[in-house]
């Protein structure tokens, strides 16, 4: 089939490589090329975040799981981290523990929290890992258009909508809402080579080294469309990653983005057939689980189109 692919994100992208090597024709259209999207922004650790329902989630983001780790040590830019989450209230096991295989507790808990784990979990260098994406589309003879639409295309077998944001229009879907994440880039620093997270009512941060550098957030700005960074966030952002990992103390912000993550009371993945025109296949509202669930996710859109043909 010939198969339009609505975004060039990381879900669109993965969306259009599995249709690819499972032999359709496949053209991604995007107004913004893959470096220009809220892709290129994620700090890409792998961990299932404002994304729902659970239990589909969690299918998709196993699966995911076990790609991203195939790929440990390939050309795609993904390495696997040790990775510590710090927990203010005890809890059990989290929804999402029987993706990651071994989940740990942390023993040498930091004051100001009452527990922690430890497990392995993915890092996408998303430079890296969206050229590697194009690049294997490309093996498979897809390609990557630049080209702003206002409505879903026709003339193709099938159109797959992984528009984010962008499905507020193209799919009349109001219920897809931004959320807004900044995020810091700074050099990498000896020593600081895991992957950290605290989540504290209100306030979450993390720090995650790609190799040869360290993203650290972040924001979580329900319904602001505000792209600007803003300087009382950097400053709050560093404060609580230093207080975390003194080791990034004196390092220098190489950068600072913004993105808006495509939030959704539930991801839409599913078929929806118009009248006179190819069906659609839509995927998004991932939150901020777009990496974490793009391999699982595109493997049930690639199901369904091939019910489609």
């Amino acid at each position: 089939m010939r198969v339009l692919v609505v975004g060039a994100g990381v879900t669109g992208l993965t969306c259009a490589v599995v249709a690819a090597e499972r032999g359709h024709h496949v053209d991604v259209l995007a107004r913004d090329l893959p470096l220009e999207t809220t892709s290129a922004v994620a700090a890409a650790w792998w961990y299932p975040y404002l994304a729902e329902p659970a239990d589909r989630v969690l299918a998709w983001s196993r699966r995911t799981y076990e790609v991203l780790a195939g790929l440990d040590g390939a050309d795609a830019g993904v390495t696997m981290r040790r990775s510590v989450e710090l927990l203010t209230d005890p809890e059990p096991e989290p929804w999402w523990a029987s993706a990651v295989g071994v989940l740990a507790p942390l023993q040498d808990v930091p004051p100001g929290y009452a527990a922690g784990r430890v497990f392995e979990a993915p890092v996408a260098h998303m430079p890296t890992y969206l050229d590697y994406l194009v690049r294997r589309l490309a093996s498979s003879g897809g390609t990557v258009t630049r080209m702003a639409l206002s409505a879903l295309p026709p003339g193709a077998d099938a159109v797959v909508n992984a528009s984010g944001l962008g499905s507020r229009l193209l799919a009349g879907d109001p219920s897809t809402t931004p959320v807004r994440g900044q995020v810091l880039r700074l050099p990498a620093v000896a020593g600081v080579d895991e992957v950290l997270l605290a989540d504290r009512p209100g306030e979450t941060t993390y720090v995650v080294p790609r190799g040869d550098d360290v993203i650290v957030g972040g924001t979580s700005d329900h319904g602001e469309w505000d792209l600007a960074p803003r300087t009382e966030d950097t400053t709050a952002i560093l404060a609580r990653a230093v207080a975390l990992v003194p080791a990034l103390a004196g390092a220098p912000v190489l950068g600072v983005r913004v993105g808006l993550r495509p939030g959704r009371p539930t991801v839409r993945l599913e078929r929806e057939d118009r009248a006179g025109a190819s069906p659609v296949i839509h995927c998004y509202g991932h939150g901020g689980a777009g990496v974490t669930t793009s391999w699982g996710c595109a493997e049930e859109v690639a199901s369904l189109l091939d019910a489609v043909a």
